[in-house]
C-alpha cells in the first residue's frame, strides 16, 4: 500500500471542496472518498486502487433513512446495509432491497458496508484484482484477460471487446427494478440521476464505470412511493449458499390487477456488466395473464442480446430459471 494522505471531511461542503482542490492540484491522480471501507481497503492492500488521497465521510450527517413528501424514502449515503436491510419500513414498502441486501456478503460486512458504497462497488473479475494481469478497466489500454481466460463469472449482458466484468453488487439489482435515483453534490452543485442512467456500459472506456465526476459525492438514494397492492421478489443463484456473488440473481416488482399483470419491473445481477433491467421483457409481461408462456416469452426477450463466452455459456440457461422461477413464485404469492 503506497502512503496517501488522509483527511477527516467535516462538512459535505468541505469533503467535496478537498477532494476537488486535490484532483485540481494533482491531475489524473485518485482521490477517494471513504466510509465503510470494504471494498476500498481491500484494493489498496491489492495495489489496485493507489489514492494519492483519501477523505473520510463517516462524520457526515448523511446516515439516516426518512421519509420523503411524496410518501418515497431518502436513504443517506452512509446508512449501513444491516441497518437498511433491517429498517421496518423498508422491510414492508420494499421487500426485494431488503431481500437483496440480507443475501449479500456477511453480517460483518453489512455492519460496515454503506449504501453509496455499495453502489460504486467494483468488480470481482480476478483480472482486475490481479496488478499482473492485463485489465483495460484497471490499465486502460493493457487489454482484457478475460477474454480469453477464467470467465465463468463474467457478463453475457453488455460486455465489449474490452470489457466482460460484472457488477457484483446486490443490492443496485434491487434499486434498478425499484427505479431508483441518486443525489449527487460537487462542485458544479448538485443533480438527481435515475439509477438507470447512472451506471455506464464499458464499451471502449471500461475504467469509467459511473456518471461520477471528480469532487462528486453521493449523498442520497431515493425511492419512489412503493404502489400498495406491487409484489416483489430477490432471488440469487450462486454457487454456494452464503458470501458468494450472484451468477445469476433477478429482482422483479409487479402489480397485479384482475387476473393480469397491470405492470411489471425486471432486473438481472451476475449477468450483466451493470445491474440490468429490459424494457422489452417488461412490455411482453404488462397486461398479460401471468403463466409459463409469457414467462418464457419475457426471459427470451431478457436475454435476447446475450453474447456468453465458451466459460459462461451457461448462465444462458441459469439466468432463464433464475428468471421463471422468480415469476413464478411472485404472482403465484401475489
Amino acid at each position: 500500500m503506497q502512503a496517501f494522505t488522509y483527511t477527516r471531511a467535516k462538512s459535505i461542503d468541505h469533503a467535496i471542496e478537498t477532494s476537488a482542490r486535490a484532483s485540481t492540484a494533482q491531475q489524473g491522480a485518485e482521490i477517494r472518498f471513504v466510509a465503510g471501507g470494504t471494498t476500498l481497503i481491500d484494493l489498496m492492500k491489492l495495489d489496485v486502487e493507489r489514492p494519492v488521497q483519501v477523505i473520510d465521510i463517516n462524520r457526515l450527517p448523511l446516515s439516516t433513512i426518512e421519509r420523503d413528501a411524496d410518501g418515497g424514502y431518502r436513504i443517506g449515503a452512509l446508512v449501513r446495509n444491516a441497518d437498511l436491510a433491517n429498517h421496518p419500513q423498508i422491510r414492508q414498502a420494499y421487500p426485494v432491497l431488503s431481500q437483496a441486501l440480507l443475501s449479500g456478503a456477511s453480517g460483518q460486512l453489512r455492519n460496515m458496508a454503506t449504501t453509496s458504497g455499495n453502489l460504486l462497488q467494483r468488480t470481482r473479475c480476478v483480472y482486475f484484482r490481479d496488478v499482473h494481469s492485463a485489465c483495460n478497466k484497471r490499465s486502460p489500454g493493457s487489454g482484457c484477460a478475460a477474454l480469453e481466460g477464467y470467465h465463468r463469472n463474467l457478463a453475457i449482458l453488455g460486455g465489449s471487446e474490452h470489457c466482460i466484468a460484472t457488477n457484483p453488487s446486490d443490492m443496485n439489482v434491487a434499486l434498478m427494478a425499484l427505479g431508483a435515483t441518486v443525489a449527487i453534490q460537487g462542485p458544479k452543485g448538485k443533480r438527481d440521476v435515475p439509477l438507470a442512467d447512472f451506471f455506464l456500459l464499458p464499451g471502449d472506456t471500461p475504467q469509467r464505470e459511473t456518471v461520477m465526476e471528480p469532487g462528486d459525492l453521493i449523498t442520497h438514494v431515493r425511492l419512489a412511493r412503493a404502489q400498495p397492492q406491487a409484489k416483489s421478489l430477490y432471488l440469487k443463484l450462486r454457487d454456494r449458499a452464503s458470501y458468494e456473488f450472484a451468477l445469476a440473481s433477478v429482482a422483479i416488482v409487479v402489480g397485479l390487477e384482475g387476473g393480469r399483470i397491470r405492470d411489471a419491473a425486471i432486473a438481472m445481477g451476475g449477468v450483466g456488466t451493470r445491474p440490468w433491467r429490459s424494457a422489452a421483457a417488461e412490455q411482453v409481461l404488462r397486461d398479460s395473464a401471468p403463466g409459463p408462456a409469457v414467462f418464457q416469452k419475457a426471459a427470451q426477450a431478457f436475454l435476447a442480446d446475450a453474447k456468453p463466452h465458451p466459460g459462461n455459456q451457461f448462465k444462458l440457461e441459469l439466468a432463464r430459471r433464475c428468471l421463471l422461477k422468480a415469476l413464478g413464485d411472485v404472482t403465484t404469492t401475489a
